[in-house]
């Protein structure tokens, strides 16, 4: 692992940490430039070189390969996504829970939109030949699911949580990884209100996968916002939210 791989939102104290800083910020705008005029899997250090005006070898003192390069646009990406759901979520009152929720959804759809060849990289196809480092993509890849279980958990917790179905029963087999979940996030959601958590979090993302990837068809639906509004509104419901 290099520098370059390390936070790169920590603020550089000296000249020399700034200009490398700064350096990796060209590479990583750059990166997002070509990612969104060839696609993850054509992404070339030797590419992004020549357009900051340097030789190949200059790059590789900052990115060491292209694995290296599509880290740093992930974990980019990723904090973006973050920085606008964490925004969105935050203009609504804490107890605003059902609110919170659909702020969440509506910031991940527009951030999806405003950025599809971001999304793409975060959500779309695996990029060939290409494993994604866990120690440096799980925190800021976590952050929106994190924000999600936040919500909800403070709901279940203030009581403004409507019970789980009593047909929705849970296989014990999937009861220990629920509890693997409860254990490593703290929360206090049972079983049951887990797993629809679950389902809520894989649809929310579905729903917005199938706008970016074109997957209703070009014709199929033309009132796009209000088809997302009425599947947010579903979701909040299936999530149990008292009020939306």
């Amino acid at each position: 692992m290099t520098d370059a791989t390390k936070d790169t939102r920590a603020a550089p104290r000296t000249p020399r940490e700034r200009a490398r800083a700064q350096t990796v910020a060209d590479i990583i705008r750059l990166g997002r430039e070509h990612l969104a005029t060839h696609g993850a899997a054509a992404l070339s250090l030797r590419a992004v070189a020549r357009d900051l005006g340097v030789v190949s070898s200059a790059v590789y003192r900052y990115v060491a390969n292209r694995d290296e390069l599509l880290t740093l646009l992930l974990v980019d990406a990723y904090n973006d996504l973050g920085d606008a759901v964490d925004a969105a979520v935050s203009e609504r009152p804490a107890a605003d829970h059902a609110g919170r929720f659909c702020a969440l959804g509506r910031a991940v759809r527009d951030w999806a939109l405003r950025e599809p060849a971001r999304y793409g990289l975060l959500f779309g196809s695996p990029v060939p030949g290409y494993q994604a480092p866990a120690g440096q993509t799980m925190a800021p890849g976590t952050r929106v699911i994190f924000a999600l279980i936040a919500i909800y958990d403070s709901a279940y917790r203030a009581g403004e949580l409507a019970p789980a179905q009593p047909s929705a029963v849970v296989h014990p087999g999937l009861s220990a990884d629920l509890e693997a979940v409860r254990s490593e996030l703290g929360v206090g959601l049972p079983d049951a209100l887990l797993a629809r958590g679950a389902l809520v979090w894989t649809s929310l993302f579905g729903t917005v996968s199938f706008e970016v990837f074109g997957q209703y068809g070009a014709d199929t639906f033309s009132a796009r916002d209000e088809l997302f509004e009425h599947h947010l509104a579903l979701l909040a419901q299936l999530a149990g939210f008292r009020s939306g």
